[in-house]
């Protein structure tokens, strides 16, 4: 007997039916240990010695493994086939070993689709452990923990508020961050264009756009407003002909099959699938899903960098090309493609059908919605990278009047379709305003007479904001991270609070900018593009074997140990300081203009302030100068008053003129509290320390509010408000709000009266109420 362990069920249950009763296949369910989420986990000065700890599931997990191990004579590791995959398969063997229970042979198997042949060609192939490939698990683990569990904390100390930082993650966020500070630096710049219609001999009409005027080439800026653009287009009064005509045929050949981080920018484009959602939906695919009672796995492997192909699968694919569109969609060779990208797993493929044969109109109504959809963009990619090139008849034709002014009309025909038959790739940015269309027969001498002529205002627009699509190729050209993690590490910005996606375009919160900022003030070497792309490249070397996993983490915690070192000294008041000055513009403009002066006072400084619940503008002469402001245009809430009045606690509103004693407001877990310090007890020498009386405040009561004069209201409470008989009635706040004592029974205050003025006959209506009187 053989034990085969995968990572999932659905991937057990897919194998299992592959292989014969000499097999028992299990699941690990991902990883059975990680790093133990606690400071000290990594240490650096014991050759950066890991700490392990296993999840429950990872404990059931080994148990199961070693009681199945006593009936069988070899250990298969058949987890993916990449890193990941890898590190897997050695924690396992590891836990094993620790264990003694590691009694019989064991051996690596990969393998890159879930189909019989592929199984059964693995397990004819096995292997070892590839040390190299978890040296560089092991050194990317460790150096995301030091990272985290290190710069984090100063993050929670330095800038409250804060949630966490990590080596790729807040790389992420400063491209994300950058982008709003160029678009919110943009200029605008006004450009006009002079556009014709034109008419042809065979009476239809075209357009075309003034390139030269007066024998002079015009450049985007050459109009530079309207006086301009009207005082030439005035000029072209007489008749057009054509001058010039240029044609060519130009092919343009298909892109090749998906590789992890082409798919999830493919399906985001034209499926409008997060990162996330596509790895979940292609996992599904890959593990095998359910057609008809019969498990079926019908992509291959999806966390892949290569684009290469098996000759095996380019076969079927040429033959469903034949069968499908015809011969003359299939080139004459098959085409191969070569990798672009650094340290590229060429033992992998790209991501493909397992049987092209499988056409996504058969899978209809026996698979969801949106995994038919990703599986049909999948194969029609895969299919479309072995059909022929497409064929364009590409025209330019110039319009010239004796002036020598010259229109340029361009047009660009289909002859034939090719791969576009099948797909078209889409696009991040907008259509260039002089998109080719269709040009009627023109040759050289034709009268083209002058239909119309507009002079169009223009304006230059920003660079956009990155959708998920945009953000994971600048990653990729970046060579920040690895594709498999891109879906995580968008995740993470938007659940840490750092970004925020609107109409799928991402938008740097607050927090993610105070956080750049932060970091790109005190760490920036670790922020930048650069470092963090060569990092990559080392952890890749790692894995090739040509660098040692101590040279790479060595290197760099010695800088990195003491940059965090180096910020303990630092106060939150320098922190600000830097802060006010990196983000003057965007925290002090008002009306186009950058300003500091306290816009109430006059005399006060603005500033960041920081509290617990977020950031504000305030004057640096508070308590004497109230002035707050929200760090967006928004007006002031309730909540944010709330926030603004936290940061500032203890808060001191006056002395109870009965004693002298000072009347603190101050924030609690439960909400805001007054207290009362007794100065008599407070210089007395008793040694029994008593506690201070304390009220809350009504929720319904915003913190800006609360004067001296209520504060003495409630410091009073319980208080009496008059009698029903002989039974006294009193009122005071307790753990459930407002409410009214009598008879040893208390009544809530409704929400809509008010503790302030509630007298006895209001009392008096609230028992009724109750039946109590």
């Amino acid at each position: 007997m053989r034990l085969v362990i995968v990572e999932s069920p659905a991937k057990a249950k897919t194998i299992n039916k592959y292989l014969g009763s000499d097999f028992k296949v299990m699941a690990s369910y991902g990883h059975i240990r990680d790093l133990l989420a606690k400071d000290g986990s990594v240490q650096p000065d014991n050759d950066f010695a890991m700490t392990w700890e296993m999840s429950a599931r990872g404990k059931k997990c080994v148990q199961d493994i070693i009681k199945q191990l006593k009936n069988c004579d070899e250990l298969l590791l058949a987890t993916d086939p990449d890193r990941e995959g890898e590190a897997i398969s050695w924690h396992i063997k590891e836990v094993l070993r620790e264990a003694k229970k590691l009694n019989v042979p064991f051996k690596r198997i990969a393998f890159h689709e879930i189909t019989k042949g592929a199984i059964k060609d693995a397990i004819d192939h096995p292997r070892d452990i590839d040390d190299s490939l978890v040296d560089a698990y092991l050194a990317r683990r460790a150096l995301d923990y030091l990272v985290g569990f290190n710069l984090s904390p100063v993050l929670w100390r330095k800038l409250p508020g804060s949630k966490s930082a990590g080596r790729v993650q807040s790389v992420a966020l400063r491209i994300i961050v950058d982008r709003e500070v160029e678009i919110e630096s943009f200029e605008k710049k006004e450009y006009w264009t002079i556009e014709g219609k034109f008419t042809a001999p065979d009476k239809k009409v075209f357009p075309a756009r003034l390139t030269f005027h007066n024998d002079k080439k015009l450049d985007k800026f050459s109009i530079r407003n309207e006086q301009e653009a009207l005082a030439i287009k005035d000029e072209l009064v007489n008749d057009f002909s054509v001058s010039k005509v240029e044609a060519k045929i130009v092919k343009r050949n298909p892109s090749p099959a998906f590789i992890t981080s082409t798919l999830q920018k493919e399906a985001s484009r034209k499926l409008g699938f997060s990162a996330k959602k596509t790895m979940q939906l292609a996992q599904n695919l890959y593990e095998g899903v359910d057609i008809g009672g019969e498990t079926k796995a019908l992509i291959t492997y999806m966390r892949t960098d290569s684009i290469n192909l098996s000759a095996e699968a380019v076969n079927k694919i040429r033959s469903v090309i034949d069968e499908k569109y015809g011969k003359e969609f299939i080139p004459s060779k098959p085409r191969v493609y070569n990798t672009k990208v650094k340290n590229a797993q060429e033992a992998h493929e790209a991501i493909r059908p397992v049987d092209a044969g499988i056409i996504p109109e058969d899978l209809a109504g026996k698979i969801s919605n949106d995994l038919l959809k990703l599986y049909t963009l999948i194969w029609k990619r895969a299919v479309a990278c072995q059909m022929s090139s497409a064929e364009f008849n590409q025209v330019k034709v110039d319009l010239s009047d004796k002036n020598k002014n010259v229109f340029r009309a361009n047009g660009n025909t289909v002859i034939f379709e090719g791969f576009l038959k099948v797909y078209v790739e889409g696009k991040d940015d907008q259509q260039d305003e002089n998109e080719e269309g269709f040009l009627p027969p023109l040759k050289e001498g034709d009268s083209t007479p002058t239909k119309k002529i507009d002079a169009l205002q223009h304006f230059t627009t920003p660079p956009p904001r990155f959708s998920e699509a945009s953000l994971v190729k600048k990653l990729e050209e970046l060579r920040i991270g690895r594709p498999s993690t891109y879906a995580t590490i968008l995740q993470v910005l938007q659940d840490r609070g750092y970004v925020k996606l609107v109409k799928k375009f991402f938008v740097p919160e607050i927090r993610g900018r105070l956080v750049t900022s932060f970091l790109m003030s005190f760490f920036s070497h670790y922020l930048e593009y650069g470092f963090t792309a060569e990092l990559e490249q080392f952890l890749d070397d790692v894995s090739n074997n040509t660098r040692s996993k101590s040279d790479v983490l060595n290197g760099f915690w010695k800088d990195f140990a003491a940059a965090i070192a180096n910020i303990k000294d630092v106060k939150i008041s320098d922190v600000i300081d830097k802060l006010n000055e990196s983000m003057e513009k965007f925290l002090f403009t008002s009306d186009g203009k950058v300003s500091r002066k306290c816009p109430e006072c006059k005399e006060g400084e603005l500033s960041l302030k920081m509290g617990r619940f977020g950031s504000f503008i305030g004057c640096s002469r508070y308590p004497e100068c109230n002035y707050v402001r929200k760090l967006d245009s928004s007006p002031m809430t309730q909540d944010d008053n709330a926030m603004i009045a936290a940061s500032e606690f203890p808060k001191f509103l006056g002395k109870d003129p009965t004693d002298n004693s000072e009347i603190l407001l101050k924030k609690g877990p439960y909400g805001l509290y007054l207290e009362k310090k007794d100065q008599s007890k407070s210089e007395g020498k008793s040694k029994k320390k008593e506690k201070p009386l304390r009220a809350p405040i009504p929720k319904t009561v915003e913190a800006d509010k609360v004067d001296l004069n209520m504060a003495l209201f409630l410091l009073s409470l319980p208080k009496s408000i008059g009698e029903i008989g002989t039974e006294e009635v009193k009122v005071g706040i307790g753990r459930y709000g407002p409410y009214v004592f009598f008879k040893g029974k208390y009544v809530s205050i409704p929400k809509t009266e008010d503790i302030f003025t509630i007298d006895l006959p209001k009392a008096v209506e609230i028992l009724k109420k109750k039946k109590l009187v």
